[in-house]
């Protein structure tokens, strides 16, 4: 008779990833805004981790209004070729609110999208969803985009619900040529602040 083997402990939940450079980006996933449109922005940063290093295997959606703070009601993000099965892309025309990107090695991402208007009382913004390593779930925040306006700003209600000092870590820094630079802190003393659904 041999003896028992002793219970295998619980294992830890699995990550997320890495799979994404695979499977989820698709042929014009960063660019959201149409050709030539003239509200596009290009939003860009880079995903950090608690020590400041760069995330090289990001993956995030973003969503957002048009420029009148309207939600598109179309698809074609993910549209099909219908001889091989592939994606084809976006046909440049429509605006469908919704970008996925990955992030290099370096962390870095950037989108093209329009900017966004202000909508429901809410300052203008795009709502961001992080999938990352070491993430048993994904993660959701926003990017606030400055639009000139500082009374929209100070009437958000979740901007107004944070300290200064947090409420920071939400709001988008304006560059040059309709550019917007907004880092992800997973972690660390300048975490982004993370919004939970319930």
């Amino acid at each position: 008779m041999s003896p028992q083997t002793p219970p295998t402990p619980p294992t830890p939940s699995h990550t997320i990833g890495p799979f994404y450079g695979y499977a989820l980006p698709f042929p014009g996933g960063p660019d959201a805004a149409p050709h030539a449109h003239p509200d596009t922005i290009t939003v860009h940063g880079r995903v950090l981790d608690g020590a400041g290093a760069p995330v090289p295997d990001a993956l995030l959606e973003f969503w957002g209004p048009d420029a009148e703070g309207q939600l598109p009601q179309q698809g074609g993000s993910l549209r099909r070729d219908p001889v091989t099965g592939g994606f084809l892309g976006r046909n440049g025309v429509d605006f469908t609110g919704f970008v996925r990107v990955a992030t290099d090695a370096d962390g870095h991402w950037a989108i093209r999208t329009l900017r966004p208007g202000a909508r429901g009382g809410h300052a203008p913004h795009l709502s961001v969803c992080v999938f990352a390593r070491g993430l048993t779930h994904h993660l959701f925040t926003r990017v606030y985009v400055p639009n000139g306006d500082p009374a929209s700003a100070a009437a958000d209600p979740l901007l107004a619900a944070l300290p200064p000092e947090r409420r920071t870590t939400l709001i988008a820094t304006p560059g040059p040529h309709a550019t917007h630079r907004f880092d992800l802190r997973l972690q660390g003393p300048d975490e982004t602040v993370f919004l939970e659904f319930s």
